[in-house]
């Protein structure tokens, strides 16, 4: 194909904007081949959508790279013999309202997730997207609960760990090994906390998108509730706006007090 494409095609003659097409069509092995065809090409435009293409491919290769060591631990895992690892996280520690919500996600080994990341670092669309993704493509994922009321009669630590385990038993398949996001749980299943487990293990990073965007829907239908509060903007974090509500109206039915 390179030596045909050589004969056949005088770069000169080719505008930027059909250079620019022929690179984004082709498939990445085509597009080196044509990056190499067009390395002695001197005019200044084609020199800058080189290096534009160039950038693309490398933050694309970074994205690969890091999406593989995403999978570091659940490979170890199962070369140990695992087969149905759990990743689990949770969303809503740190509000003054709602729930803690935990996640426990099983996925197949190297599923591809294009843009799996810690939560936190996903746009609300992304995440959206992500979780149905994530849903259909797993072995299985459930969810956990705790209401504000549990939170303030046990804490919210004991209340994470609560809705975990919660979301554990609620599989529709037994995990036989967990990942969890830098806690411990009460449990007979193997298990490893993970410190910062939500940017290191694809598992708890597919349970922090399941558990956020559940919490989010949940904050999303308190705001028809509440509508003085702002839950479907800040989720019930201490923002500045919610700190004013709680000033002006003091706290509602579905806020913490401990």
């Amino acid at each position: 194909m390179e030596r045909a494409i050589k004969i056949e095609l005088n770069w000169s003659n080719l505008t930027l904007d059909e250079i620019n097409r022929m690179l984004y069509a082709s498939t990445e092995e085509e597009a080196a081949m044509l990056l190499r065809q067009l390395a002695g090409d001197t005019r200044k435009g084609v020199r800058q959508l080189v290096t534009q293409y160039q950038k693309r491919l490398d933050r694309e290769q970074a994205e690969r790279e890091r999406l593989r060591q995403l999978w570091q631990y659940e490979r170890e895992l199962a070369q140990a013999g695992y087969r149905f690892i759990g990743g689990i996280d949770e969303a809503g520690r740190g509000p003054l309202a709602g729930p803690v919500v935990a996640a426990c996600v099983i996925l197949p080994l190297e599923t591809e997730l294009v843009g799996l990341n810690d939560s936190k670092q996903v746009s609300a669309k992304e995440r959206a997207v992500l979780a149905e993704v994530i849903k259909e493509k797993a072995v299985a994922w459930s969810v956990g609960v705790c209401d504000h009321q549990e939170i303030d009669r046990i804490n919210i630590l004991q209340a994470t760990k609560k809705a975990m385990l919660d979301a554990v038993e609620k599989l529709s398949h037994p995990p036989d090994y967990l990942l969890i996001d830098a806690l411990e749980l009460s449990c007979a299943i193997p298990q490893q906390a993970v410190i910062h487990g939500d940017a290191l293990s694809a598992s708890i990073a597919a349970a922090s998108i399941i558990a956020k965007t559940y919490r989010d829907g949940l904050m999303e239908m308190m705001d028809v509730l509440y509508p003085a509060y702002g839950f479907k903007e800040h989720k019930g974090y201490g923002t500045s706006r919610h700190l004013e509500a709680l000033l002006e109206f003091g706290p509602c039915p579905i806020h913490r007090h401990t």
